[in-house]
């Protein structure tokens, strides 16, 4: 495979799964690709985490290696049967990341204040991080026990963990996807998460039917370094936007 685009350290990966009717995002899934069901259900992550060393093309950008990202992803897959993820948003603290990434990959990234804390000790990890947006602040924290573990291939944690591909669509109405490359990564036992998340106000009205809902799965992963590949069209599932 080709050198990498990015290159960083995907550290402390807190993932809360939500359940939902397919049909809240069946308009939402680019055309030539399913939703990655499983017992009939459909899913959405919000994912926390933290951004290490991070390096374009194997520079690193001073005061651009380190940072937070807060994403609310749903799970798709081809007919072919490769699985990804499709992004609704993606925070992080930096205008630039955020306009890069609008740019060469047509995510739906937004610059906000995002910050992370991790809180320590021999028996448990705690990672603790916070969104402002529009005025107000939101919390995700997830404590962990130690040590970290593996767990099964067929796990609910390996389902939602475990992803190849990031799925989108380019401003020609064309689909594409980008390779993520990265070791299997451990988990620790979640004890204890705490959620402060306005839904609708985050993301929009719709979204409001996630409030008070319990979560499906809430997983703590350690995280490993990854590598992230230039975005390719999908000539077989390529498909022109309809006008407006």
């Amino acid at each position: 495979m080709a050198m990498p685009f990015l290159t960083a350290r995907w550290s402390n990966l807190c993932l809360v799964t939500y359940a939902v009717p397919p049909g809240f995002l069946h308009d939402r899934v680019p055309r030539g690709l399913e939703l990655d069901l499983r017992e009939g259900q459909a899913f959405v992550s919000l994912v926390a985490f933290d951004f290490l060393d991070t390096r374009v093309l194997g520079v690193a950008w001073p005061g651009y290696r380190n940072f937070a990202e807060i994403n609310l992803r749903y799970y798709v897959r081809t007919a072919g049967d490769e699985r990804g993820v499709v992004f609704v948003r993606e925070f992080v603290p930096h205008r630039v990341v955020a306009w890069l990434a609008r740019l060469l990959y047509n995510e739906p990234y937004q610059a906000a204040l995002v910050s992370s804390q991790l809180s320590d000790s021999p028996s448990q990890l705690t990672a603790d991080y916070r969104l402002t947006w529009r005025g107000r602040t939101y919390r995700l924290a997830v404590t962990g026990r130690k040590p970290a573990h593996d767990v099964a291939a067929d796990s609910v944690e390996h389902f939602f963990k475990e992803h190849h591909w990031g799925f989108g669509v380019d401003r020609r109405g064309q689909l594409i996807r980008y390779a993520v490359e990265h070791p299997v990564w451990q988990i620790y036992p979640v004890q204890s998460v705490e959620l402060d998340w306005d839904w609708g106000a985050i993301y929009g009205p719709e979204w409001e039917l996630l409030r008070g809902r319990t979560p499906y799965s809430t997983i703590f992963a350690v995280g490993s370094p990854v590598a992230v590949y230039r975005k390719r069209e999908v000539p077989e599932l390529a498909w022109a936007a309809s006008p407006a």
